[in-house]
C-alpha cells in the first residue's frame, strides 16, 4: 500500500517522555507518538509516567521487545495506548493475542542476505517474511539495522521501491528534516516512522527540527 503524496504521508515520532514535545508534537499535527518500554532502553519510560503524557488527537504506540503478550496488553491499558510496536521476534500468535488491529509489526530489511539489491529481489524476500502477519498486524515498519530501533542509521532504500505490502507500512531509520522528502519519494512508504534523527540527547526531541521536518513534506500548519 503506497502514500498517496507527502502532503498525505503519516508521521510518527517515537522515543517521546517529556510533556513538552509530546505537545509540540500535537500541535504540529504529527500522526502518531510513540513511547518505549523497553527497560534497556534510554528512552524508557515507565507506563504510569507515559499516561500522563498529554494525548490530543495523535495515535499513541508503545514500543515493545521480548515482552508477553500480557505484559504488552497490561501496559497499553495503564499507558492508554492505541497501538504496539513490535520490535523483537515476536510470532504470529503473540500478535494475534495482543490484537489484530493494535499491532505494528517490525522487520529489518537489513537481515536479509543481498539487501542492497537493486531489483525486485529484496521486495520477494520481504513479502515472504511479512506474509505470515499479513492477518494479525495493522502495520508493517521496516528499520535499519538487524535488531532495536533509534539507533539513528539509515536505512538503505535501494530495492524497497519495489516492496507494496498487503497491509500499509512505516519507514523507519536515522529519518529527519534532512532526509524525509527523499525517503518517501523513493519507497513511498506509507508514513515515516522519526526518532533519534529529531534529538538532542536519548529522549529529548529538538522543536526545531520537528517542525522542520513537517514543513519539509508540506505539514506545516496542521494541527
Amino acid at each position: 500500500m503506497k502514500s498517496g503524496g507527502l502532503k498525505e504521508a503519516a508521521i510518527k515520532i517515537c522515543g517521546l517522555r517529556e510533556p513538552d514535545d509530546v505537545a509540540l508534537c500535537l500541535d504540529l499535527g504529527v500522526d502518531f507518538t510513540g513511547f518505549v518500554f523497553v527497560k534497556d532502553s534510554p528512552r524508557y519510560v515507565e507506563a504510569a509516567a507515559a499516561a500522563r503524557l498529554p494525548r490530543g488527537g495523535a495515535a499513541r504506540v508503545g514500543v515493545f521487545a521480548g515482552q508477553s503478550a500480557d505484559e504488552i496488553q497490561r501496559i497499553m491499558d495503564v499507558a492508554r495506548l492505541d497501538f504496539a510496536q513490535l520490535h523483537g521476534d515476536e510470532s504470529p500468535e503473540l500478535c494475534r493475542k495482543v490484537g489484530a488491529e493494535r499491532v505494528i509489526k517490525v522487520f529489518w530489511p537489513q537481515r536479509i542476505p543481498d539487501a542492497t539489491n537493486a531489483d525486485a529481489t529484496l521486495s520477494g524476500r520481504l513479502d515472504a517474511l511479512c506474509a505470515p502477519f499479513a492477518d494479525v498486524c495493522a502495520f508493517f515498519l521496516l528499520d535499519a539495522g538487524t535488531a532495536g530501533g533509534g539507533s539513528g542509521r539509515s536505512l538503505a532504500w535501494t530495492g524497497l521501491e519495489h516492496f507494496c505490502p498487503t497491509l500499509p507500512w512505516l519507514l523507519a531509520g536515522g529519518i529527519g528534516e534532512h532526509n524525509a522528502c527523499a525517503a518517501l519519494s523513493a519507497c513511498r512508504p506509507f508514513g515515516l516512522d522519526c526518532n533519534s534523527a529529531l534529538e538532542t540527547s536519548p529522549g529529548v526531541k529538538d522543536g526545531a527540527r520537528i517542525a522542520a521536518l513537517m514543513r519539509s513534506i508540506g505539514r506545516e500548519g496542521r494541527g
